[in-house]
């Protein structure tokens, strides 16, 4: 049986974040940096998890990030983030990002993200962190959603371990 843990709606962890394509961002093509995206990715997602659990968070992971469009210097990159699902001491967060021509206002979608964070206490030991309550139909799709990827991430995780552990078999 699982300790009871405090509710929190999905809706309080959203984050949405602006930022600009200045020259120091971009590559020599005059696109941004996938390395800048996926910074601004990271931070979109750590405060949508720190909104959520209200502790101190660290990424775990980043799942299949694909740049379905470049982004060009000088247009206005967004991010959205929300939790999606919390488990016990671990959470996912979906980060959408858009650039916005500033001339036009037109958005297109250029990537999408999904993290994992985990709550620390003082110790630096994972702690428990509030459940999540989806209420809308977007947000119960997204929570159903990230136990499916959740499993796959936890599968992936064993088959990482069992290749180390015979590719070297004095490592447990």
């Amino acid at each position: 049986m699982s300790e009871w843990r405090p509710q929190k709606p999905a809706r309080e962890s959203y984050v949405e974040m602006t930022q600009i394509v200045l020259p120091s961002h971009t590559n020599p093509l005059g696109t941004a940096f996938g390395g800048q995206i996926m910074a601004w990715i990271d931070i979109c997602a750590g405060i949508a998890a720190q909104r959520h659990a209200r502790q101190v968070v660290v990424t775990v992971s980043m799942d299949d990030l694909h740049f379905r469009s470049p982004i060009r210097g000088g247009e206005v990159v967004i991010l959205l983030g929300q939790v999606n699902r919390a488990f016990n001491t671990s959470m996912e967060v979906g980060v959408r990002v858009e650039a916005e021509n500033p001339l036009t206002g037109r958005r297109r979608h250029c990537s999408s993200a999904y993290l994992t964070f985990v709550a620390i206490d003082q110790n630096n030991q994972a702690t428990p962190i509030p459940e999540l309550v989806p209420e809308t139909e977007e947000e119960i799709r997204r929570y159903e959603e990230a136990e499916e990827r959740r499993l796959i991430r936890l599968e992936h995780r064993k088959i990482r371990r069992n290749v180390v552990t015979e590719r070297n078999p004095d490592q447990g």
